[in-house]
């Protein structure tokens, strides 16, 4: 019998998906897997998910652009860090050009 995915592994397989230098939200992942009310849950794979370093969190941000996550990282500014080695700006945790950085997974993955 084949074992089912959790709803973790689910949000890490969309995760791993987001291209580099673009960025998502917690609630899109969360709306791309049916469960359009879990962002928080959606958040909380994110801050699990150091256990699995091939998650990129760093490009996952709230649906404002903000790095509301950025305290889950080591260091002080980690999250945005990696964010910027990718040509992401950020500028007091938000951030810039998100609209046109936004990578919607609905839109995105091939069903």
């Amino acid at each position: 019998m084949p074992k089912e995915t959790g709803f973790f592994e689910k949000v890490y397989e969309v995760a791993t998906k987001i291209p580099y230098g673009r960025v998502t939200s917690y609630g899109a992942i969360a709306s791309y897997l049916g469960s359009p009310k879990s962002a928080r849950m959606v958040g909380w794979a994110m801050n699990a998910s150091h256990l699995n370093p091939d998650v990129p969190a760093h490009r996952v941000v709230n649906r404002k652009g903000l790095l509301t996550g950025k305290h889950h990282f080591e260091g002080t500014n980690l999250m945005q860090q990696l964010l910027e080695s990718e040509g992401v700006e950020v500028i007091e945790n938000q951030i810039q050009n998100f609209e046109k950085l936004f990578w919607d997974p609905s839109k995105e993955i091939n069903s």
